[in-house]
């Protein structure tokens, strides 16, 4: 159960390392953080100095349990804004997990998921959108993945945040003071005009924030391409080659494929998932019915399709391809081409990329046309891409209110109702950076999902 307590009085601890490594380190956090590595190594001065560096030997009573390196942070200047203390140890398990119970006998607590961010978030070091990048960026498998998740953590889109609140305050400082001295009616104090024009602008801005959702989710989840075909054309084959393992079962039995097999794969730095499916044919095999229903749930999520064949399709089917995929870009390969004869491979119908999955060749063009297929956007060219669910909710519920404001002003309303839709936007943008979240359940939701020691 994480903790919705936004109390900090507690000294945490957690290993905030992955199980297996040469070296784990143990995270301390709170008041206390120096008293109880003082209780567990002799060699911790009475004042550490911050920043220092220092070997000790961590006991175990009269034992020696580790010799480790012990970093020292005052506050504010640490990761969570209060005293902390890292423990770089070797990493075998007993040796952490002994630690932690020593430093538990001491006084501490054990951290909960997201505690120490949480804390940092509590003491102002992040805003809560900062905060939720550390989490996009240690799973970050990709680099546009990463470098979404380093320009939010740096402030990116609290930024662009923050410019779009100041703009909002002053149209409704201007309505408000309006409001004020609504009986001098020789004063006007907001150029309606203007102040729609400015609304018009912050609109387009959210605009542009939300529509960049999408390829945020597509970056952070990974971009789903789908191999279908008939039975037997290669699919496997083909995912095998792309990932240069053999991750699927290749066989000439038909239908071997039952289900979808997904892999990800990295293309110029961007995460694709490939998804390998059942082969679209007609079967009276419930199992097999069972995968061919999970291709076309599949082809419906899909960002880019491949369609495999190893013969010259017909119109209908090409039609009943092209059908199925509708707005979803279709990349048509026809493998097996070192089997083909030069007149055999002359241009078909539609658009066709000739391949050889078990001998590797067209792979690398094959590559690019679902790169290229995949639209991915300039990511320099935008300074900020959403990629919170959260984030996303609340820029929509900002529009929505703000769309009522505009008709507001387009329609002569008061300035009491048009304040009031306004500060409805600056509220719901505020919760983005946690200035306007006073609830410690949606705290709890966000940081559960950290690591602990994180």
């Amino acid at each position: 159960m994480f903790a919705t307590s936004l109390d900090n009085s507690d000294t945490i601890c957690a290993i905030a390392t992955a199980e297996g490594g040469a070296l784990g380190i143990v995270r301390i956090s709170g008041s206390e953080s120096f008293r109880l590595v003082q209780g567990v190594s002799p060699d911790v001065p009475e004042h550490p100095c911050a920043g220092h560096f220092r070997l000790c030997r961590i006991m175990d009573g009269d034992a020696l349990l580790d010799e480790a390196i012990v970093s020292f942070f005052h506050a504010p200047h640490s990761y969570t804004g209060e005293d902390s203390v890292e423990v770089s140890c070797h990493g075998s398990s007993y040796i952490l997990e002994r630690l932690i119970q020593l430093l538990v006998d001491g006084g501490a607590r054990i951290a909960n998921p997201g505690e120490f961010t949480q804390r940092a978030f509590t003491n102002g070091r992040l805003d809560l959108s900062q905060a939720e990048a550390v989490a996009d960026l240690i799973s970050a498998q990709s680099r546009a993945a990463h470098d979404v998740a380093i320009n939010q953590l740096r402030g990116g889109f609290s930024s662009q945040l923050y410019q779009l609140r100041e703009r909002l305050l002053k149209l409704t400082s201007l309505l408000e003071l309006e409001l004020d001295f609504s009986d001098h009616d020789d004063l006007q104090f907001a150029d309606r005009s203007e102040l729609l024009a400015l609304a018009d602008t912050i609109d387009s801005h959210l605009l542009n924030l939300a529509d960049s959702f999408q390829a945020g989710q597509a970056i952070r989840q990974g971009i789903p391409v789908v191999l279908v075909g008939e039975t037997n054309v290669g699919k496997s084959t083909l995912l095998n080659r792309l990932l240069g393992e053999e991750r699927a079962i290749v066989s000439d039995i038909h239908g071997t494929t039952r289900d979808t097999i997904e892999e990800k794969l990295s293309l110029h730095g961007v995460q694709f998932r490939f998804i390998d499916t059942a082969g679209l044919r007609s079967t009276d095999d419930p199992v097999e019915q069972c995968g061919i229903e999970r291709t076309h749930d599949a082809l419906q999520r899909a960002r880019v399709i491949v369609w495999i064949t190893d013969q010259r399709p017909s119109n209908s089917q090409i039609n009943e391809m092209l059908q199925l995929a509708g707005t979803t870009p279709l990349i048509t390969v026809q493998n097996k081409a070192d089997l083909l004869s030069p007149a055999e491979q002359e241009p078909w119908t539609c658009p066709m990329l000739f391949i050889s999955a078990r001998k590797g060749i067209g792979i690398s063009e094959l590559k690019e046309q679902v790169f290229r297929a995949a639209r991915i956007p300039d990511l320099d060219a935008m300074p900020v891409v959403v990629t919170s669910v959260r984030h996303y909710d609340a820029l929509l519920r900002a529009r929505a209110d703000l769309q009522r404001a505009i008709r507001a002003l387009q329609g002569g309303l008061s300035a009491d109702l048009v304040s009031e839709d306004l500060r409805a936007v600056l509220h719901t943008l505020g919760e983005i950076t946690g200035g306007e979240i006073t609830s410690s359940e949606t705290l709890a939701h966000i940081f559960q999902h950290f690591c602990v020691g994180k």
